[in-house]
Order: structure tokens, then sequence, then C-alpha cells
């Protein structure tokens, strides 16, 4: 058998006859370490209840008209739909439809990923009906450019960042391309991106935090990790030579297909492809499997300083 850019997924929906819970709770353990390592791992159809009636709906508006911003995006702890306006019967179905998105995707990822289970932060949903391929974006925005992921609104204080994706395009794959591994790249760019300079002031930054606190001023919850993060974001997407340079792996993602990654650890890149829907969730520290793999692990043994507390 080939070498595969992802790992595929098989036999999860086993009868709970054929192995025991301690079996289950290995490979869910298995799976979740895989994850850690910047593994992507691949289903051949969604693993989750995802109608045939909503899928048609998704692929079949014209969102052009409907006003449509960047993505439409769904918050469901607060049951709110943001990113499009117009027809409020198609708003309104639109607005169920990524509800119960979201309520399947999380009743799968917690019988899937056990040991994540419940302990996350529930996050965003989102769905993508434009063409990736040439949408002109502006440069910090640009899907196409190789980048990790990091939430100017929520940071996850050392937290990873689960994502969760399907693409809904009944003909077409999605392209992606990914590169070298987290601990590469960080071992290669994270000094010129500015790493030891907010690792050291980090001390001061907590100060004035603290002083801060004690004047009645409410603390953000950023960290340094968090701000190198979103920092490295940017830089991987305005580094020319690094886009132009870096080796690439192409990922074609057939249509209906579903696959998990760590897209704060795992650069990515949507080269092509419409009609994509996804979950996030927030991994917090204390549940991770492997640890060490962890992104602010890594960038904290290259500064020799903590990021997260």
């Amino acid at each position: 058998m080939p070498n595969l850019p992802w790992i595929m997924v098989e036999d999860y929906r086993a009868p709970a006859g054929w192995v025991g819970q301690e079996q289950r709770d290995a490979r869910s353990r298995s799976y979740c370490e895989l994850l850690e390592r910047g593994e992507i791992l691949f289903f051949r159809e969604p693993p989750f209840e995802l109608p045939a009636e909503d899928r048609d709906f998704l692929v079949s508006q014209q969102w052009a008209e409907l006003r449509l911003h960047k993505n439409v995006s769904y918050r469901p702890n607060d049951d709110i739909l943001r990113g499009v306006t117009g027809d409020s019967a198609t708003i309104e179905r639109l607005h169920g439809i990524l509800r119960s998105y979201t309520k399947h995707v999380v009743d799968f990822a917690a019988k899937f990923l056990i040991p994540y289970a419940r302990k996350w932060t529930l996050d965003f949903s989102s769905f993508r009906p434009f063409e990736e391929e040439r949408r002109g974006l502006p440069l910090h925005k640009r899907n196409d450019l190789l980048h990790v992921d990091a939430f100017p609104t929520r940071p996850t204080r050392g937290g990873r960042i689960l994502r969760i994706f399907t693409n809904l395009n009944p003909k077409n794959p999605r392209v992606w391309n990914t590169t070298e591994g987290f601990e590469v790249l960080a071992d290669r760019y994270a000094e010129d991106a500015g790493l030891r300079r907010i690792a050291e002031d980090s001390f001061f930054s907590r100060t004035a935090r603290n002083w801060g606190e004690k004047l009645g001023f409410q603390p953000t919850g950023r960290t340094p990790y968090d701000m190198f993060m979103l920092g490295f974001h940017d830089y991987l997407k305005e580094n020319a030579g690094f886009q132009k340079e870096c080796p690439k792996t192409r990922l074609e993602f057939p249509p209906l297909s579903t696959w998990l990654v760590f897209t704060d650890g795992v650069a990515h890149a949507a080269m092509s492809g419409q009609y994509a829907i996804e979950q996030t969730l927030l991994i917090p520290p204390e549940v991770l499997v492997s640890p060490k793999h962890a992104p602010y692990r890594i960038l904290e043994a290259i500064a020799g300083h903590s990021l997260v507390s």
C-alpha cells in the first residue's frame, strides 16, 4: 500500500461487543496521540450525521446574493449565526443546519477522542461556500498561503486548535498544501519571528498584568505563547521565501470526505475547493496525551522561558 499523506480511519464504528471498553479507550488515545504528533486523520465519508438534504441546501444557494462575508460562522455557545445577510427564510434554515451540524460533530468527537471528551472549549463552526482559488483576499486573510492557526479573540493559553473539516462539494476535491512539521518550522523561523523578545518580555508583561488587576483592570487572558502564535501566523504568510521554497505536500480531500487536524501545529494552505464545513474545538493543555508535541512546549524549549504561565 502506498504511503498516504494522512491516516485512514475505517473501523471506529465497530460494534461495542467486538472490543472491550479498555481497548476502545486505548484506540481512542492512540488517535489523540497521532493528531498531537501532527498527523491528519481521514475518513472517506462523514463519521457523523450530515443529512443529504442539508448538504444539498448548502451547495445550491446563490451565496453572492446573500451578501456573504469571508465565511459563514456559527457560535454554538451563544447560538448566533454571523457572516451572512439577506433572505430571512434562507438564513433561518442555514442557522438550523449549522446548529444541528455542531451537535452531531461534538457527539462524534466525544466518542472518538475520549481523552478530550467534554473537556474542550466548544469553538465556532463555519461554512465556506466560495472557491478558494484566486479569491483575492488581503494577505493575512489569504487561505492559500501556508500558515498555522491562531485566533486573535480566543487565546488558547497553550491549548490546541482541533478542526474537523468536511468537503461538501459533490464533484471536486478540496486541495491543501502542507509542509514540514511545527518543530522544524519553529527551529528555523521562531527566532526571526520574535520568539525570544516575547519570551524575555513575558516577566514584565506578567508584572504589568498583576498591577493592572490590582488597579481594577480585567486581564485579557493572552499569554506570551498566544502573542507569538498570532505573530507567527502573519510571519509565515508574509515570508515570500518560505512560501516559495519550503517543501510542499499536496493533499486532495475527495467529495464528502472528512479530516481532523490540529491546525496550530500543522502548517496548511487551502489551494482550491468550494463548499467546506468545519467545527473547531479548543483542547486544554492538561488533557493532551502527548504534551511534548504541543507547540507551546516546542517553543518553550527554544526560548528557555515559560510561555503560558
